[in-house]
């Protein structure tokens, strides 16, 4: 039996080998699945709506966390037997799975949609996971790496906690590490379980051979199984197989097949209008029959019991279709006035007009026409993602939403709620309204929202008070395809490894954060021409930001402070701005 030191260690053993494998498998992400997909030219835009911030990941893990772990347990855990101090360090990057996790469903939405549509970004997909470092394992599976990443940490933990004696000097961190860990678990969980539901989704679809377009996030599979159907000829018995989903029934013939089962969808059926009903027929037993808008199937259970589940399964799964439709419609109902009378249903696009034909007065029906068709398909485009996040919607996990102050089509997620002068109830507004608007005192309520907007405001100014900053000043930003604008950029005490922009135009917006370990930092090259002068940029894999000094000592400044961070030398840092 394994003394408690022992099974401390064997524990810490456990977490090296681990990351060892993980680090594995995010160069394969990094720099193999993304660096053969840009070589081949898909374009960076799909690149980084699928990989995210993996780089970020990768650089973190690969050249800090994995190398500070196998010093700690192969060279110094005879006299400094600790994991807590380490761990704590995730705390910064706890962000960075933050956005992954985020755009997780994004990102599997649009592999799906190229495996589909891009030859060259097929091609490329299945090359590499025919090779043995994949192990037979797709894309997808691979992906998944980082958001299972954290829930292990937190497993591991747990049981390092539990064999730690409460005298250890190192069980304060560890129970810090656990708390941080912890919270960010919770969002890795959630997406495991919609990935869980989209890779039974993909298995169903190859199982069809492709022959209906099931793999959805709003798609679920409910149930499946095999089933007999009478013949309406003379009664005998068909083999057949049903999968019953959320939203339809795919009723389907077996394929003939020595390896794997396949099959032919022969009938799809809505759930909407769908009716199951018991029936008796003389000679045959445990049979229903299921109708639908242009079918009905009498079909035949092996038992008396499996009629039962088919029949209460398919019941229960209509009735929840028809409250799901009922809540949409309403939903629906309750803001078709705004969506008719848009806020900027009255403004016309002049630059529209303009570039369309019969603007120059020669045609001027024509042009009115184009105008409204141009300004409906700029609302239109607007309406599809929130204007603070720029996710898009979806009728499910992502509703729209109006600011009752502003009229910006917002997410739940980017908004708050606020009594208005009109009215004495709380109405949805954006969290730029909700900042600037004053609160009404004879409002109800109005104490819980003061102190809302109070908490919000101390929480933005908390990260960007310079007197909480390890550095921090003016610089001027730029990124791809945008125009430069100043921002205030502080590397917070709390978060030493971490970049916050602020835009100073931008009061209520949330400070953007830039994890920096594996950043390159480096002056522009000599194909780069700026008009404005003390330029150094960040470089990461496929992303370039670009920023804009006062004079060349604060360019040099942030430079050596940027340059530090991104290696994640956090003690180094603190001790040359406290020198400085």
């Amino acid at each position: 039996q394994c003394t408690e030191p022992q099974k401390l260690f064997n524990i810490a053993n456990e977490l090296l080998h681990t990351e060892e494998a993980y680090v594995k498998r995010l160069h394969l992400l990094d720099q193999v699945f993304c660096t053969k997909l840009s070589e081949a030219g898909i374009s960076s835009e799909v690149i980084t709506g699928i990989f995210s911030n993996i780089s970020s990941i990768y650089c973190f893990h690969g050249q800090f966390l994995l190398p500070e772990l196998k010093t700690r347990i192969t060279q110094e855990w005879s006299i400094n037997p600790r994991l807590g101090d380490i761990l704590q360090k995730l705390a910064p990057f706890l962000k960075m799975y933050g956005e992954y996790v985020k755009n997780f469903d994004r990102a599997m939405d649009i592999v799906n949609t190229c495996m589909q549509r891009s030859s060259p970004f097929k091609d490329v997909v299945q090359n590499i996971q025919k090779q043995e470092v994949c192990g037979n394992l797709t894309l997808q599976h691979h992906m998944l790496e980082p958001v299972q990443r954290i829930p292990r940490y937190e497993l591991l933990l747990k049981d390092y906690l539990k064999k730690l004696p409460e005298e250890s000097p190192d069980r304060k961190d560890a129970e810090k590490s656990l708390e941080l860990i912890s919270t960010a678990a919770n969002h890795s969980n959630a997406a495991i379980r919609k990935m869980e539901k989209m890779h039974k989704l993909l298995e169903v679809y190859e199982r069809l051979g492709g022959e209906e377009d099931i793999v959805n996030p709003a798609n679920e599979l409910i149930k499946e199984g095999h089933i007999q159907k009478l013949s309406a000829k003379n009664g005998t018995a068909q083999d057949r197989y049903l999968f019953l989903f959320n939203s339809m029934v795919l009723y389907c013939v077996p394929k003939l097949r020595l390896i794997g089962q396949k099959f032919s969808v022969r009938e799809k059926m809505d759930i909407a209008g769908l009716q199951v009903q018991e029936i008796a027929k003389q000679n045959v037993a445990h049979t229903f029959s299921i109708t639908g808008k242009k079918r009905s199937l009498e079909l035949q259970a092996r038992t008396e019991d499996e009629k039962r589940e088919w029949i209460h399964v398919i019941q229960a799964t209509i009735e929840k279709h028809k409250q799901n439709s009922e809540t949409f419609r309403a939903f629906n109902s309750s803001f078709s006035q705004e969506e008719e009378h848009p806020p900027d249903s009255s403004i016309a696009s002049t630059s529209s007009v303009e570039s369309m034909p019969g603007a120059d007065g020669g045609g001027a029906l024509g042009g009115s026409d184009s105008s409204r068709k141009s300004s409906k398909s700029k609302r239109d485009k607007e309406k599809q993602s929130c204007k603070s996040c720029s996710e898009n919607f979806n009728s499910i996990t992502k509703r729209r939403h109006h600011c009752k102050q502003c009229g910006a089509v917002i997410c739940a997620k980017c908004s708050e709620f606020k009594p208005l002068a009109d009215n004495s109830r709380h109405n949805r507004v954006c969290k730029e309204c909700f900042l600037q608007l004053p609160a009404s005192p004879c409002s109800p309520g109005v104490e819980a929202v003061g102190e809302q907007k109070k908490r919000l405001a101390a929480e933005k100014q908390s990260i960007l008070a310079a007197e909480n900053s390890l550095y921090s000043s003016y610089l001027q930003f730029l990124e791809k395809g945008k125009t430069w604008y100043k921002m205030w950029v502080t590397i917070p005490k709390s978060e030493p490894l971490v970049l916050y922009l602020q835009g100073s135009s931008q009061d209520g917006r949330s400070p953007r954060p830039i994890p920096l370990p594996g950043y390159e930092v480096s002056l522009p090259g000599s194909g780069e021409k700026f008009d404005v002068k003390h330029v150094f940029k960040l470089c990461q894999s496929h992303q370039t930001l670009y920023f804009s000094a006062e004079d060349e000592e604060l360019q040099m400044k942030w430079m050596e402070i940027l340059t530090k961070a991104a290696k994640g030398e956090t003690e180094d840092t603190a001790e040359g701005l406290s020198n400085s």
